[in-house]
């Protein structure tokens, strides 16, 4: 199969093929012709720079030539806009198309915070219903395979290694996020998870031993004292809630020190996927433990007589694939931007949650309750600017 080469710089040429000559002796012709983008030339089996022609056995006539040249250098003067011109949307218009990005982000999010704290209404069982958010998931991962809607990537022994401490990280932090959200409000549960940037900077310090500047350590101050100030008149305080939103930050943080030595190639949809369905098997065996027996007895049965049947399994499918969608579509949020903007994002999504979440379950806070949400926000954005620009510096002067 003939070989292309790119002419850089130019631009769309309507033009004529040089028709092929064949050689005596089956000696491959070469062939110099204009293709309709303007931008490749055809010449047998070589790479040919673009003022070269004469390529077949007799070279073409003077003219000929010329016309090429001036072809060429007409296409060049023109610039590269026809070829870099975007052609579809995305990359038409990347800031509309990131916009929605984090507006799917956001409304996929607070959709999961509401429904899931609905269900707890009339099925009180946070171990189960962790279960059925990562079944749902894989479920829906399982399907997109088999349509090649992401095409499997292979897993091997070594990847399944370095992805168990990831997924039984990832599978504590849900299922004790998913008992403190059914314990407490909403709101008072993401006030307390936005501590988990103090255990972020704890761990780097103390456990990966990477030094973490005095800054950093200064802007986590009014995250705690945020959340000591509202912990302390939250009027849907309670420990069972509080430690087990602490457990989640810690599972979570965890999760992060590993992800970083998992070092693979695969992408960020096929790693949630397999990451989702080793959490599943983690979380099956403590539901049944813990909450097994009081579902057979009871727990199905009075959940159908309030909503029935297809309801409680409608909203199990629906809290289950908001679930999924919203994590998944973080994670391909931070793949199209700068690591300041997803944290900003990130905090931002949090203040969306908890006061969508007052609004709609209208839940009651004290002054001294909203004045320390407000803090600990403040607290984590100034950490997440902090520290994304830290970022951005090293990356600067590793590419200096």
């Amino acid at each position: 199969m003939a070989a292309v080469a790119t002419l850089p710089g130019a631009a769309a040429v309507a033009g004529t093929s040089v028709p092929q000559r064949q050689r005596r002796g089956g000696a491959p012709s070469f062939v110099a012709a204009y293709v309709p983008e303007g931008t490749r030339l055809v010449c047998g089996r070589q790479l040919r720079p673009a003022p070269v022609l004469a390529c077949s056995s007799s070279s073409p006539s003077r003219p000929a030539r010329r016309r090429f040249l001036s072809a060429a250098a007409a296409a060049a003067s023109s610039g590269s806009a026809g070829e870099a011109e975007p052609q579809g949307f995305a990359e038409r218009y990347p800031t509309l198309v990131t916009g929605f990005f984090f507006f799917l982000w956001y409304f996929l999010n607070v959709i999961f915070n509401i429904l899931n704290k609905k269900i707890f209404d009339y099925f009180p069982y946070p171990y189960f219903v962790s279960v059925s958010h990562l079944f749902i998931g894989v479920l829906y991962c399982l399907i997109g395979w088999s349509f090649g809607i992401p095409k499997r990537a292979p897993i091997n022994s070594t990847i399944l290694k370095q992805l168990v401490p990831v997924a039984v990280c990832h599978a504590i932090g849900h299922v004790t996020s998913t008992v403190s959200f059914a314990a407490v409000a909403v709101s008072f549960a993401h006030t307390i998870k936005a501590l988990e940037p103090f255990f972020n900077a704890a761990a780097s310090q103390f456990i990966l031993g990477q030094p973490v500047p005095l800054t950093l350590w200064l802007s986590l101050v009014p995250v705690v004292v945020g959340v000591s100030v509202a912990s302390l008149t939250e009027l849907s305080f309670n420990w069972t809630g509080f430690i087990n939103a602490m457990i989640s930050n810690i599972s979570f943080t965890y999760r992060s020190i590993y992800s970083k030595k998992a070092m693979t190639d695969m992408d960020s949809t096929n790693l949630y996927a397999y990451i989702s369905i080793i959490a599943l098997f983690v979380c099956i065996p403590p539901a049944l433990i813990i909450e097994g027996s009081q579902l057979m007895q009871h727990g199905f049965k009075d959940a159908i007589a309030k909503v029935g049947l297809t309801k409680l399994i409608s909203n199990f499918f629906m809290v289950g694939l908001f679930y999924h969608l919203y994590n998944q579509v973080a994670t391909n949020t931070l793949e199209r931007v700068a690591p300041l903007s997803h944290a900003i994002g990130n905090v931002l999504k949090r203040v969306f949650v908890i006061g969508f979440s007052i609004i709609v379950f209208g839940n009651k806070i004290t002054t001294q309750t909203g004045i320390g949400t407000s803090i600990a926000i403040f607290g984590v954005a100034l950490y997440s600017f902090i520290k994304a620009k830290i970022e951005e510096e090293k990356k600067q002067i590793k590419s200096a």
